[in-house]
């Protein structure tokens, strides 16, 4: 017997009711498998990041460390990684997502670079997809509509440069996908309340804390509203599992941080406290192109990052997003107790508070931060949430009006359709997208109002082209980094040759943020898609390769030149035009070779007090390298309207001639005067250097902006003398002013090179180095072999006398060979008559705490910290007296033992002091 019709037509009915309710529950999954098949295929189009390198190697450097293959002291301080070096700030950066992506590595073995690019890309763009499928969750949790979450997460998937970011910035994009996972989580430990689920919470917060210290912002938000729940429940019983919840969520927060951040397991509190300077004061300060003007990254305006959000997010999504911040704004003044009280609408003021709170603190707090909005992509996750939100009230409103409903679920997909077609429209250069609010058909606009391709993504597009340029030929490219050919697939990497080893480049791949150059126009003769979206410049170094438009605007440039007088006369004169300079030797010879020009900027606009660290320049490099017309070779470095100073102008050999590497010759220019010469040789004139015959001069001097720093002169200085390093070690008047790193030992060191601070033009050494502005007691440099300096701030002999002036009347509170006073929180010791003998042995200075917990941890066994000296580093003798002050800790002491000690013979005399004042 067969089923009656209407018993198979009801059994259909079912089955299909079943597969659409089974597509509608996993249509986010569906959706996100078909961007991450899109986008596996996807991440054979993109280059390497600008920071791909840094990133890979900051993971080795933790790894070394957490093996055993590094001490902390060589982690504290600097990590060698392959050719390069990490700085010390690099340490601070979490690596909860680089280092499982350097084990992926290693473990699936990629045959060469290529392969180990491609797959850090996909694994990349995976947590993204992953990122947002939690949006999605979290939207449906929050609202109870899966169209809605599907449009969140469509939201969330085009951005376009969040978009290719999700290849590219191993960085700020695992913080954007974390986060949201983190919010997902949250909500989801309030609406079961369950200990689990905090502890889970708990260890999502940690790792989103671990990848970016700002991540911490969600710590205080889950405290406060469990506060709030505390504060709401009725009885003692109901308040019990609250404390416990947040108590476990606090720390499983606070392990997973310790756990993941192998630079805290010395120091967390150290950790923490560095690298919440880091995040507002960062030392590395960058000039930012920004409607029209370069400005130093730390003075950067207010309005900073929410402008760049309007004009890099598509309009669509920005009135939705700004749509829904309206309607939960609206919700929450309605009902303003409520929002403390009711889930949804006290998300909706979390979810208020991640997208506005963190570009107010940047702005208030003058972040000093590089390339447009990058390190607040996180906060588009609350965005779209918010615009969900709006949306979820829209469905509401127009619910009895299905079709007035339909049309807007009809307008957005149509916006959100025309976004789609955009980045297919510009693939692969996403990063350089900006929206109706910028002019982006005038000629020129983008280019010289803001940054460009700020990830340097276009770079292995632009090389794609460059072969198609030139069929069949090997062509020698002069790029800033060899991993910008490595990424390359094999067959173009054999026709793509690096330039050096005596290789002339044929051409050079430069980008906007490799300088301020003025001959960016010159690719202009390029496809215009190259010249206006990526801002990636083919610039050819020989004229056979030039066009004649390229020839014609050099041409330009050196008529220009030629115009005036040179401001220093070498093989290569150097001409200045307002803020152009141009280098130009005629008759260039046929075999010279590669050759460099930099132009160092002395001393860097931005203040140097944010540096806890040596290791990071403190001066601003410009540089270009030189192009052939015909007999003549010519070189243009543009200098920004900010730059102040001194200029230190060098040549360098990149070929086969000369000696590669060093300066081929140096020149000294100064923007205003007197200039740094000038200043020297009134110094030498009207007050001599404290320093012996053979060593170099350094005096105290300020700049144009009044900072203080140090003037260091040595002629005849030769190559070696260049080369040795330099100590300076700066004490200082409280010791509380010193970088905490810094503090057991009593003075900051600052150690450098000339280089670093100056050069050597035509044979003299020069260089000025800022110092930090807190009051400084003592100052101690010197090279070895070249003698020592001491210098006491404001002048040796007057702060010797003004301190012994002002113990006059006071009785010593100890007397030995030297005399001991204590004033304020410095340790005075004075001697009223002197002889050389009297200071020759060393000074010992042990200071017992009245708690041995305020003691650095290697000093805590000894159970007194060790302040000895030599009195030539904290004093000096003058009128037939000898005077020397040495700082004293700030936490409470118990007793002082002073004296001097010799080598062999034990003490010589010492005394002993009660603690306090």
């Amino acid at each position: 017997m067969f089923p009656p019709p209407f018993a198979i037509a009801s059994r259909l009915s079912r089955r299909r009711a079943a597969a659409l309710n089974f597509l509608a529950a996993r249509s986010g999954l569906i959706v996100c498998a078909l961007f991450l098949l899109v986008g596996i295929f996807l991440a054979g189009e993109y280059g390497s990041g600008v920071d791909e390198q840094i990133q890979r190697q900051i993971a080795r450097a933790n790894l070394d460390y957490i093996l055993g293959r590094a001490d902390y002291d060589d982690f504290r301080r600097k990590t060698a990684v392959d050719d390069r070096q990490l700085v010390p700030s690099d340490r601070f950066y979490g690596v909860a997502f680089e280092l499982p992506l350097l084990l992926v590595e290693a473990a699936l073995g990629p045959a060469d670079y290529y392969e180990a690019h491609r797959l850090r890309l996909t694994v990349t763009h995976l947590l993204f997809i992953v990122g947002a499928y939690f949006c999605y969750r979290l939207a449906y949790n929050l609202f109870g509509s899966r169209p809605l979450a599907i449009i969140a997460l469509l939201l969330f998937l085009l951005h376009p440069r969040l978009y290719v970011n999700s290849y590219l910035n191993s960085k700020d994009l695992p913080l954007l996908s974390m986060f949201v996972m983190a919010l997902y989580l949250l909500e989801r430990a309030f609406r079961k309340d369950t200990i689990g689920a905090f502890i889970l919470l708990g260890v999502a917060v940690g790792i989103l804390t671990n990848l970016r210290i700002m991540g911490a912002m969600l710590f205080p938000a889950v405290i406060a509203m469990r506060g709030l729940d505390f504060l709401y429940a009725g009885s003692g019983s109901e308040r019990k599992p609250i404390l416990l919840t947040a108590g476990l969520f606090a720390l499983t927060a606070g392990l997973t941080v310790y756990a993941l951040s192998p630079y805290a397991w010395t120091n967390p509190v150290d950790y923490l406290a560095t690298s919440l300077n880091l995040t507002v004061n960062h030392p590395t300060v960058w000039p930012q192109l920004f409607r029209g003007e370069l400005i130093p990254s730390d003075q950067l305006p207010p309005h900073y990052n929410a402008t760049w959000f309007g004009i890099t997010t598509p309009p669509p999504i920005l009135l939705l997003g700004f749509g829904g911040m309206a309607v939960a704004v609206v919700w929450i003044c309605r009902r303003p107790g409520a929002a403390f009280r009711n889930t949804q609408l006290r998300f909706s003021l979390l979810l208020l508070a991640g997208f506005l709170l963190p570009p107010l603190a940047a702005a208030l707090l003058s972040s000093n931060q590089t390339i447009g909005w990058r390190q607040l992509y996180f906060v588009y996750a609350p965005f779209v949430l918010l615009a969900a939100g709006g949306l979820h009230w829209l469905a509401g409103a127009l619910a009895r009006r299905r079709i007035w409903l339909a049309g807007a679920y009809g307008l957005i997909g149509g916006g959100l359709g025309l976004v789609v077609l955009q980045m297919a429209q510009i693939h692969p250069w996403q990063p350089v997208y900006f929206n109706f609010l910028v002019d982006r058909d005038s000629p020129d606009y983008l280019r010289t109002q803001y940054f460009m391709d700020t990830v340097s993504a276009a770079h292995r597009e632009g090389l794609e082209y460059l072969a198609e340029l030139h069929p069949g030929e090997t062509l020698t490219v002069r790029v800033a980094e060899r991993w910008q050919l490595a990424v390359l697939p094999p067959e173009l990497r054999r026709r793509l040759v690096t330039a050096g080893g005596g290789r002339q480049a044929d051409y050079e791949l430069i980008y906007q943020l490799d300088g301020n150059r003025p001959d960016l126009a010159f690719n202009s003769v390029y496809d215009r898609r190259l010249y206006n979206n990526a801002l990636l410049v083919l610039r050819p170094l020989d004229a056979a390769r030039m066009t004649e438009d390229a020839s014609a605007a050099y041409g330009e440039i050196y008529r220009a030149a030629l115009a005036g007088e040179p401001i220093i006369r070498a093989d290569y004169n150097v001409y200045r035009n307002g803020r152009r300079l141009t280098f130009v030797r005629e008759n260039c010879p046929a075999g010279e070779g590669d050759v460099w020009f930099g132009v160092k900027v002395v001393p860097k606009p931005a203040e140097s007090r944010r540096l806890p660290f040596r290791g990071d320049r403190v001066d601003d490099l410009f540089s270009n390298h030189r192009v052939r017309l015909g007999d003549i070779c010519l070189a243009v470095i543009q200098l920004p309207d900010y730059a102040r100073g001194d200029l230190f102008l060098s040549r360098r050999n990149l070929g086969n001639a000369g000696p590669v590497g060093w300066p081929v010759w140096e020149g000294l220019y100064s923007l205003s005067r007197p200039g740094l010469r000038e200043r020297i040789a009134d110094y030498r004139r009207n007050r001599p250097a404290p320093a012996r015959s053979d060593s170099f001069d350094v005096f105290l001097d300020r700049d144009d902006a009044g900072r203080p720093r140090l003037l260091y002169a040595k002629g005849d200085c030769a190559q070696s003398d260049y080369a040795a390093g330099i100590t300076l070690h700066i004490y200082p008047e409280r010791l509380a002013d010193l970088p905490a790193d810094y503090r057991g030992g009593g003075y900051e060191r600052r150690d450098f090179r000339w280089g670093d601070y100056g050069g050597r033009p035509g044979g003299e050494c020069l260089a000025a180095v800022p110092l930090p502005e807190y009051p400084i007691a003592a100052i101690h440099t010197g090279s070895a072999g070249l003698g020592e300096v001491r210098l006491y701030p404001p002048a040796e002999p007057a702060y010797l006398r003004e301190t012994y002036a002002a113990l006059a009347g006071v009785e010593p509170a100890a007397r030995g060979v030297f005399d001991l006073y204590r004033q304020g929180s410095r340790l005075v010791y004075l001697r009223e008559s002197c002889a050389a003998g009297d200071t020759a042995a060393a000074f010992f200075l042990h200071i017992i705490p009245a708690d041995v917990a305020d003691l650095p941890a290697e000093r805590q066994a000894a159970g007194f910290a060790n302040r000895d000296f030599a009195f030539a580093h904290r004093g000096g003798p003058f009128d037939g007296k000898c005077l020397a002050t040495a700082l004293l800790p700030d936490y409470p002491i118990a007793a002082i033992r002073t004296g001097q000690h010799l080598a062999g013979r034990g003490e010589l005399w010492g005394v002993a002091l009660a603690g306090g004042g």
